[in-house]
């Protein structure tokens, strides 16, 4: 294990954390907000002291294999969380350690799920803060290091491997810094868009920033207590389809850009993508027509709560709670799934559902079929046994996370719908869950033990859980 790498590495984090600290600080001198200020900079400096002293000096050895990747950014984000939670924790805007964690978390892992029953309550620095750590972590802090330093010594794969999404992570291009800027490029510049897009509807500077923030991290944080509800139709609408696009694999849309939309286009998992989402759409429209006033009220409420939900956002135009049980049979169902590798959005993924099910096809037709020749096929190749093997752990060790979660949960005495959703909807990175935890609920009514749970939850499952689970392993920390 190449502990001074790891360190290395750990101490730009933390010098990038205290660089994005520094837009909420310049919100706090915007808005006034002295007090709030002063607790910021203190997190700024904590960052800088140790993020300095951990990079002073470049190791000698840069080399990073499959096992520091891993270790290195599960370290890195739980590190990024401790010290993201510090203005909240400090400031007593959130005077439970517990609960700031959860929240920074939350942010940072574009879960969404809240403890705050007052979100209005904080100071605008503090719900910038909030907002943007969504957009840290919709990308991922490591992907942007990869961007700008060499960090590993030619192991910077491993880097991406552990710190997106999806059963199989690839370089678009050659080189993976040339790939994580091109990844980081689009981001930008999608986000830009929705921001501008956003202001021509009226918005403020201030709104259109974090909710552009909390789409393109597909996180869910809103700044009002009614959540998107109050805003216009305009609004609305523009998140539907920011949420959906950020739903889509980031290299789509590098084939789209240098002229390959064929390409882009065969992809099974984006087709399957659209296909879920159009279909999700039609038939909870059809059940809820009935709710709303109009036909096309119903269109766009349910537009937006699928593509909120596909994607793991979490947004809330209403209280989806109380829709018919079909309706919700079919959104949880959607929360399981999720988007698309390679995308901000979290879930199983639509790829690892693909593969699934190409496998059961594939087992029934060799039982069949004893002697025939049958291979599990994506885009028309076939998916190496590797990849197939390591969606059926993934499948696996999902469940039994699962079940032991909710068991743990269950001690805090709620109703079972409550407990699995909630689990469910940390796992999975989507913040509302149904009952108490769902779109106008709130997760404060936990106890520590579970909020502590449910943050380690929201990490494992941003970070495709082994990452996080290495880290609870002896053999990890052996030479």
């Amino acid at each position: 294990m190449n502990y001074r790498n790891i360190l290395y590495t750990l101490g730009w984090v933390l010098n990038i954390e205290a660089a994005c600290l520094a837009l909420p600080a310049i919100c706090a001198v915007c808005y006034g907000e002295i007090f709030y200020l002063k607790y910021i900079a203190i997190t700024i400096g904590l960052c800088l002291a140790i993020g300095i002293a951990l990079t002073c000096r470049a190791p000698e050895n840069k080399a990073m294999y499959a096992k520091e990747g891993f270790v290195t950014v599960a370290l890195s984000w739980t590190v990024m969380s401790l010290f993201g939670c510090l203005p909240f924790f400090l400031s007593g805007a959130i005077p439970n350690f517990a609960d700031a964690l959860f929240e920074t978390v939350s942010g940072l892992s574009t879960t969404g799920a809240t403890i705050l029953t007052d979100v209005e309550a904080l100071p605008k620095s503090l719900l910038f803060w909030r907002s943007f750590s969504h957009w840290i972590g919709g990308m991922g802090v490591l992907v942007f290091l990869v961007a700008l330093l060499p960090l590993s010594g030619g192991g910077n794969l491993h880097l991406m491997r552990a710190e997106s999404t999806g059963p199989a992570v690839s370089k678009i291009v050659p080189k993976v810094k040339s790939s994580a800027k091109i990844i980081y490029l689009i981001y930008i510049a999608m986000t830009v868009l929705e921001i501008v897009l956003l202001l021509c509807g009226g918005l403020d500077v201030f709104s259109a920033l974090t909710l552009s923030f909390g789409t393109a991290g597909t996180g869910g944080f809103g700044i009002l207590n009614s959540g998107m509800a109050d805003y216009s139709s305009y609004v609305q609408i523009v998140i539907t389809v920011f949420m959906f696009l950020f739903g889509i694999d980031f290299s789509l849309y590098y084939l789209v850009l240098i002229g390959k939309f064929k390409d882009a286009i065969k992809s099974e998992e984006m087709r399957s993508y659209v296909g879920m989402v159009a279909a999700a759409i039609v038939l909870i429209t059809i059940n809820i027509c009935s709710t709303f006033a109009s036909v096309g009220e119903a269109i766009k409420h349910a537009a937006f709560q699928v593509a909120s939900v596909v994607t793991t956002t979490g947004y809330a135009t209403v209280d989806f709670n109380l829709w018919p049980e079909f309706s919700k049979a079919v959104l949880v169902m959607l929360m399981l799934v999720g988007a698309c590798a390679g995308s901000t959005g979290g879930g199983i993924k639509v790829s690892r559902i693909l593969i699934l099910l190409k496998s059961i096809i594939k087992e029934i037709k060799v039982a069949a079929h004893p002697k025939s020749t049958v291979k599990v096929n994506l885009n028309g190749r076939p998916v190496e046994h590797e990849t197939v093997r390591a969606v059926n752990v993934y499948m696996g060790t999902f469940m039994v996370i699962v079940v032991l979660s909710t068991l743990i949960v269950s001690l805090d005495n709620f109703d079972f719908t409550t407990n699995l959703t909630s689990v469910l909807a940390t796992l999975n990175n989507i913040g509302p869950g149904l009952n108490l935890v769902g779109p106008m609920g709130n997760f404060s009514m936990f106890s520590n033990l579970s909020k502590i749970l449910f943050s380690l939850l929201m990490l494992t499952g941003r970070l495709e859980l082994f990452p996080m689970l290495l880290l609870f392993s002896v053999k990890t920390w052996k030479k």
